[in-house]
């Protein structure tokens, strides 16, 4: 499935309350603005790694203060579930988290995505 926007988006992809909470980036600027926030604990940059692996690093704020320690998944365009490069960053659970990492990425570039109220879709009927 290809996405035909060339918006990069975010979204948490995990229920609320459990222990893990995944947030997925999809789009043109998905490594780039996920490699903006993400600290790689060694080795070589986000930008700069091979798809399909997983980091272990840490998110910052721009202030430099340590959001969570997270890992990333990286897929790279065109083969990844969106057809699009993306990331996906696992984090811990707490609301609190997610949405600090959600800020982030929106401040950085990211859209919100929001799936489409039932009532959207009828309209477009």
């Amino acid at each position: 499935m290809k996405m035909i926007n060339q918006d990069t988006i975010c979204a948490i992809a995990t229920a609320q309350g459990g222990a893990i909470g995944i947030i997925r980036v999809s789009g043109p600027r998905a490594i780039e603005i996920t490699s903006h926030l993400f600290i790689p604990v060694q080795g070589k940059p986000l930008t700069e790694r091979k798809p399909y692996t997983l980091t272990f690093g840490k998110i910052l704020s721009p202030q430099g203060e340590v959001i969570d320690e997270v890992l990333v998944s990286l897929f790279r365009a065109p083969h990844s579930y969106t057809g699009e490069d993306s990331t996906e960053i696992m984090c811990h659970g707490s609301s609190y988290i997610l949405q600090q990492v959600i800020q982030l990425l929106i401040q950085s570039g990211c859209l919100l995505y929001t799936s489409p109220s039932p009532r959207d879709r009828t309209r477009s009927r």
